[in-house]
């Protein structure tokens, strides 16, 4: 059972960090601090002191970088790729007492595909929100994200079945609207 009890945190983290790379980081760190939530061998660096200092400031950079209309995107094309990579290490930070196989196998394909995900549908909606409306919709864009990294982040801690029913369901909104868009595309092709 605890195996996934682990898998559900790592994917709810996972999908947090589609939204905020360094947010998840910053609230992984206090929890493991305050001895709400362990973490995989290897990964005790997160809760350390100079870890927690640089999850602050990074955090803070990158909430305030994307209230700037455009550099948001730019900042997008980094984090797109970034998000895939941390969101691989949070979901195996989050995987306790597992065989290194697995949890690596699992934080790669479910971690990483879901924070890459998540990160690719908010740049391209932030795109096309710069397109449409000059970039005025953007900060919206971003108070939401920033809402979902934290509440997803304290879900998946907290409730992480209730975390992983929400990555499922918003995985499969995400897809149907893919599919459906391509599916209108292939119908108006001549």
């Amino acid at each position: 059972m605890e195996w996934f009890i682990s898998i559900f945190l790592g994917i709810g983290l996972a999908a947090a960090v589609g939204f905020r790379i360094f947010l998840p980081f910053l609230i992984i760190s206090l929890a493991n601090r305050w001895e709400v939530m362990s973490l995989s061998d290897g990964f005790e660096w997160i809760g350390s002191t100079p870890a927690l200092i640089l999850f602050i400031t990074a955090t803070i950079l990158e909430i305030l970088s994307y209230y700037i209309p455009w550099f948001d995107n730019l900042l997008d094309s980094i984090t797109t790729p970034l998000a895939m990579l941390c969101g691989s290490l949070v979901m195996a930070s989050a995987m306790v007492e597992m065989e290194p196989w697995i949890k690596w196998t699992l934080a790669i394909i479910a971690g990483g595909g879901t924070a890459g995900l998540i990160k690719g549908t908010g740049a391209a909606t932030r795109l096309m929100s710069s397109a449409t409306t000059g970039g005025f919709a953007n900060p919206l864009i971003a108070t939401a994200e920033a809402g979902g990294s934290i509440s997803l982040s304290l879900l998946a801690i907290f409730v992480p079945v209730v975390a992983a029913i929400l990555v499922v369901l918003l995985t499969f909104y995400i897809l149907s609207r893919l599919f459906r868009k391509k599916q209108a595309a292939a119908t108006t092709d001549p």
